[in-house]
């Protein structure tokens, strides 16, 4: 039996190193795992404040964009008004030299009166 028992001996050697270099392999393996556990840790929480940030982005553009759109209003606005001012400052011109030219008129003596033969102007 001793040559049975050596084999033995030696299958049970050989499973011995066998299954410590599966634990080797398997504890490598779970580092691996702890380090893409890890990056994954850190990526979803850069993730998480982009998202965030994205977030305060847009709400800060669409109040930039509202802001904006009221300007614009205000100014279409404030241009045709101004549009309505300039043509009712042309009429005012207009009417105003009317009348300069109408009291310039009625200002000027009147030109030599008639005079009847045989008059004398004195």
């Amino acid at each position: 039996m001793s040559g049975a028992g050596e084999a033995l001996q030696g299958y049970n050697a050989a499973l011995l190193e066998g299954l410590a270099e599966l634990r080797a392999r398997r504890d490598e393996l779970s580092g691996r795992i702890r380090e893409e556990e890890a990056e994954r840790e850190r990526l979803q929480s850069r993730i998480a404040a982009l998202t965030e940030r994205l977030a305060r982005s847009s709400e800060r553009t669409a109040r930039h964009l509202a802001a904006r759109r009221q300007l614009d209003a205000c100014i279409a606005e404030s241009e045709a008004a101004y549009g309505k001012i300039l043509e009712s400052s042309q009429t005012l011109l207009d009417a105003v030299k009317g009348e300069i030219g109408n009291a310039s008129k009625a200002s000027e003596p009147a030109s030599t009166s008639k005079q009847t033969p045989g008059q004398k102007h004195s």
